[in-house]
């Protein structure tokens, strides 16, 4: 019998992978196969769940809210922080390793580490995949709001959420 090394990683494999699971850090998949893990504080999951329930709170629709939200991106699998999606879009994507359609909300809590650069890609990427919004949070607290043209001042599918978190 012949073994066959698999030798590019999908999401797939990530997530079934036993050595992966249970990581105290974020992963994500680029397109060549590549794992990116990176170590998060406290403070960024509490972020995360802060904002969770925050558009639970304030979102006119039914929908469905997924932290660490695994999307298909053309470079690969990208995990916003918090996602997302509308009934009609989760019913979609809810069987999946990694959404096929982006949620049509993507927020990321900047980190440290985290770089401009690195935030337009991702920006980019989520919009190609089918987002509608990008919401970053700053380190301070703040919340900036994007759609596909650019920053905007307002949150259009969430129009009462905070514009600064209480941390």
């Amino acid at each position: 019998m012949e073994t066959v090394e698999k030798t590019h990683l999908v999401w797939q494999d990530v997530c079934e992978d036993p050595k992966l699971q249970d990581l105290p850090f974020k992963i994500e998949l680029t397109a060549n196969g590549t794992l990116l893990m990176s170590p998060r504080r406290l403070k960024h999951g509490q972020r995360q769940h802060r904002i969770a329930r925050l558009i639970e709170d304030h979102v006119p629709h039914v929908g469905t809210v997924i932290p660490e939200c695994a999307i298909r991106t053309e470079d690969g699998t990208r995990v916003a922080d918090v996602g997302w999606f509308s009934s009609q879009r989760w019913q979609v994507v809810e069987d999946e390793y990694e959404a096929s359609v982006a949620p049509e909300i993507c927020v990321e809590v900047l980190s440290p580490g985290n770089t401009v650069d690195e935030m337009n890609r991702k920006r980019k990427l989520y919009f190609v995949a089918g987002a509608a919004e990008v919401w970053i949070c700053d380190i301070a607290g703040h919340m900036h709001f994007f759609n596909a043209s650019g920053s905007c001042a307002a949150f259009r599918l969430v129009p009462t959420f905070p514009q600064h978190l209480d941390l």
